[in-house]
């Protein structure tokens, strides 16, 4: 696979500045020129500094806004997604909705780019000021924006349903071959969700 130009290597000033805010960095935290050398040598390291620049980028996303109708039920929720494929453990008994009349809701997308557990992620939304989102705003984004999920699984992290033997299942909009899915997700302890999911959202 061809790698990705970039406008910094046309720039020799800007990849000195790179370089500079490197070794700053580096000699600031105690190292020496022999620690710098490593990058040179030790491609795992050149690796690992590129996994904390691609960690640090920004993650939450534009918003999105949805209409949550508290007047349907799950199952008529679910209807008006129009999936090809659902989950049918995904009903009133195991996800209970709680709310009354229609609501405008601003939701965000959150991606963290890289493997995260449950546990992670949530700290991460709190830390941003989010809570994650319930069922019913899954299913209204899935209704208002139904080509996204064919671009990543979207995952309600604020709703889950605990399985008889004690799994924690998580509702998803996901694609199988073009078909559009609501699926259960499960995951737990610190087995960790892929760094292709994105994590719908509320602001606090």
């Amino acid at each position: 696979m061809a790698k990705k130009s970039s406008e910094f290597l046309k720039g020799a000033g800007k990849m000195w500045a790179i370089m500079m805010a490197i070794v700053n960095a580096v000699l600031e935290m105690g190292g020496n020129d022999e620690d710098l050398h490593r990058l040179l040598t030790d491609s795992t390291l050149a690796h690992k500094v590129a996994e904390v620049i691609m960690s640090s980028r920004q993650k939450v996303k534009e918003t999105y806004k949805v209409v949550v109708d508290y007047g349907k039920s799950l199952a008529q929720m679910i209807e008006a997604g129009d999936y090809g494929w659902f989950n049918d453990s995904i009903n009133d008994k195991n996800f209970p909705l709680q709310g009354v009349g229609q609501h405008e809701v601003e939701l965000v997308l959150v991606h963290l780019n890289r493997n995260a557990t449950t546990k992670e992620v949530l700290e991460y939304l709190d830390n941003q000021g989010l809570i994650p989102a319930k069922i019913e705003h899954l299913l209204a984004f899935g209704v208002a924006y139904p080509e996204i999920q064919k671009e990543f699984p979207v995952v309600a992290l604020g709703s889950v349903w605990v399985g008889v033997n004690g799994s924690r299942n998580y509702p998803c909009l996901d694609c199988d071959d073009d078909q559009r899915k609501l699926d259960l997700i499960w995951y737990g302890g610190d087995y960790p969700w892929g760094g292709t999911c994105r994590f719908l959202a509320l602001r606090k």
